[in-house]
């Protein structure tokens, strides 16, 4: 019998991050501390809104693109929050999360052999979605001594005469590393300088501890030439609503709409009215929330220190990214012993691409109470490898 597969579909690796998650639902008193959900329920103002659009019958087809309320929302969101302006009727489209955001982008924008330049440790979809796009995955190696920031100089090393396409994953999951304005400006001017692309992923741009979050797009020249990608899961606690949006330039969005249109029709109706709501009057809770992972933040960032454990500062998103070199074991050794040994799910940094090669990355999208216990237990842990080493 002839295979029935893709032989592309075959070579894609499935994700890194829920091998951890599989092992750890079957291990009784076990903590997980490696997927990043947040731990709070959805806000009960925005629940109450999808039950009552059940209640009120609204069950049918939005359009292709979205509820028109939505999509005035998301722009009149951008404007305040990012200082930049969408057009609604063409230039936004809700999604079936920021995957399908990240996936229909890439198909809209990529033929064969196009070159998309993906900074690593980065999200682990970007680089199978190029890939099942047609495209060619370009990896750019970020480093721990520029805190993971993409600087100009590794970008410009990187492109070609194929290169179309930038993904730019900041706030970054697995590192927590952020781009400044300074940073984002640095690298505009080789963007527009060689004329290509950008994709900003941007699901995390609420969790920013350090000032406000700065998008791309409000860099001079760089709107016309960006695909925002962001959505609901992190911000506001709305990760199985299955909601994000897409904002770039009409004709781009014409065309993921064309995609979105046969694969999917249109995202879910009751979450998009639930979303309406948590644009309008969801600020307090963003804010809320926020604060407590900042103080969970914080709380690691020292405990780290106190157990000399190397680990830049994270400013974005709700991850910590400690570097394990010292113990002489990869990431997936360390992480797989320390699951063993201590009952503590936690990912390998290779998840996220080969220079994540002994770091791993720990979610702190978890209560107080659970985090300690995880540090107390990782404590005694690199306190017995460090004593076998001694």
């Amino acid at each position: 019998m002839r295979d029935p597969l893709s032989s592309t579909i075959r070579e894609i690796k499935p994700s890194g991050i829920r091998k951890f998650f599989d092992l750890v639902s079957e291990m009784e008193d076990a903590i997980s501390l490696g997927v990043g959900e947040p731990d709070f329920d959805t806000p009960w103002h925005i629940r109450d809104e999808g039950i009552y659009s059940l209640e009120r019958g609204r069950t049918f087809y939005t359009s292709n693109a979205g509820l028109k309320e939505l999509k005035e929302e998301i722009a009149n969101y951008l404007a305040r929050r990012i200082h930049v302006s969408y057009d609604y009727r063409d230039e936004v489209l809700v999604t079936v999360g920021g995957s399908e955001g990240i996936d229909i982008a890439m198909r809209a924008m990529l033929d064969p052999g196009d070159e998309v330049l993906i900074p690593q440790p980065s999200y682990v979809s970007y680089e199978p979605c190029a890939v099942l796009a047609g495209g060619k995955p370009v990896i750019i190696e970020l480093k721990a001594e520029n805190e993971f920031r993409l600087t100009p100089e590794e970008l410009l090393e990187k492109i070609t005469d194929r290169t179309k396409l930038l993904v730019l994953p900041f706030p970054n999951n697995p590192t927590g590393a952020i781009m400044e304005r300074k940073d984002l400006e640095a690298i505009a001017k080789v963007i527009i300088e060689k004329d290509i692309f950008v994709l900003s992923d941007e699901i995390y741009s609420e969790l920013s501890y350090k000032g406000e979050h700065v998008s791309i797009t409000s860099i001079p020249g760089m709107r016309e030439r960006t695909i925002l990608i962001n959505g609901f899961s992190k911000s506001y606690a709305m990760t199985g609503w299955r909601l994000g949006y897409a904002c770039s330039p009409a004709e781009i969005i014409s065309q993921m709409t064309k995609i979105h249109q046969f694969a999917i029709m249109c995202a879910p109706t009751t979450s998009q009215y639930a979303a309406v709501e948590a644009l309008q009057n969801g600020d307090e809770d963003v804010a809320m929330m926020r604060e407590a992972y900042d103080q969970r933040r914080r709380y690691l960032v020292h405990a780290f220190k106190e157990m000399g454990l190397d680990c830049f500062e994270p400013y974005g998103a709700f991850y910590i990214f400690p570097c394990i070199k010292e113990f002489g074991m990869t990431s997936e050794e360390f992480a797989s012993r320390f699951l063993q040994e201590e009952k503590v799910a936690v990912v390998p940094g290779t998840a996220f691409g080969d220079c994540g090669e002994g770091f791993l990355r720990i979610s702190y999208a978890y209560s107080l109470d659970n985090l300690k216990v995880a540090l107390g237990r990782l404590e005694d842990f690199i306190g017995r490898l460090r004593a076998q080493k001694a």
